[in-house]
């Protein structure tokens, strides 16, 4: 008993001294990693002259500015008409003007959802790797949707301005075709992540490559699909209020002309307005979202 004991013993010491020594391997690694990207952090504030001076700086006129669009709301006078300084109704007075821009600014991001959520679909399934039709068919929707993400909406929009004119048709077209690179990557992932023994069966029975994405796989993604498509909506309430700025629509562009002309309260009061449009579909998108999917998988 006591060999066997005296045996095992310096088994167990070696296998502790193993683990510390793996230990310090990992605090050395993680050391290194922290070093490495501290290093890199660095040298990222450096070439984009972050300086920390600058930034002190530039706090105090940052505070500066939100106090000047800050509105003069008094209180024995908040509830007056739109003729009294300090009131609600003074501070909001083109209220009805800003409603219907933000009217039209959701519109605009409605649409272009729309619309670049059906091109999404289209391309998603050639762009999934586990069904793709062919090693060509998925280098080319995934190239497709990588360029069409790349650009920025405000870039799209500044093009479709000089090609169509201000107004919300360019607005609209840049963000449907950045929603369709953003949502076809989203798709084809959700589509990668799906069983495919439907998909097998189907193929298996002679379905063509449509009727597998049509009815093995399309059902199991489209939850997934529709959150997607809603959570894009929301997303492009805030981009279609800041391609305004470049006069493709919307409540955007009034935001520009009123921070242009320094009118502080204007901007408290548009901003104000877009943060609560914005909180409405939120909400909104959630109920929407969780009913749809609800019913989706009770389908199922």
């Amino acid at each position: 008993m006591s060999a066997a004991y005296s045996t095992g013993l310096p088994a167990v010491i070696r296998g502790e001294e193993a683990y510390r020594a793996a230990q310090r391997q990992k605090r050395v690694q993680a050391a290194l990693g922290a070093a490495i990207l501290l290093a890199c952090l660095l040298a990222a504030a450096w070439v984009s002259e972050a300086h920390p001076a600058t930034l002190w700086a530039g706090l105090p006129r940052i505070g500066e500015y939100f106090s000047r669009i800050l509105p003069d709301l008094r209180w024995a006078s908040l509830f007056a008409d739109a003729e009294t300084e300090g009131s609600i109704a003074f501070w909001l007075y083109r209220l009805p003007e800003w409603a219907w821009l933000i009217f039209e600014t959701a519109n605009m991001a409605a649409l272009a959802t729309l619309m670049g959520s059906a091109a999404a679909l289209l391309l998603s399934f050639p762009a999934a790797r586990n069904i793709a039709p062919s090693p060509l068919a998925f280098h080319l929707a995934r190239r497709t949707l990588e360029a069409l993400r790349t650009v920025p909406e405000i870039v799209y929009a500044l093009i479709f301005v000089w090609a169509f004119g201000v107004g919300p048709l360019a607005g609209i077209l840049a963000i449907a075709l950045h929603s369709a690179g953003a949502n076809g990557k989203l798709f084809a992932e959700a589509i990668e992540n799906a069983d495919l023994k439907p998909w097998e069966a189907v193929r298996a029975a002679g379905g063509s490559w449509g009727h597998g994405c049509r009815f093995a796989v399309l059902p199991q993604v489209l939850p997934n699909f529709l959150s997607y498509l809603l959570l894009r909506f929301e997303v492009n309430i805030r981009s279609a209020s800041v391609i305004g700025f470049v006069g493709a629509g919307g409540i955007g562009e009034e935001l520009y002309k009123v921070i242009s002309f320094n009118y502080y309260e204007e901007i408290s009061a548009i901003v104000l307005l877009v943060i609560l449009t914005v909180a409405c579909v939120d909400l909104l998108s959630e109920r929407l979202r969780h009913a749809a999917i609800g019913r989706l998988e009770a389908a199922r």
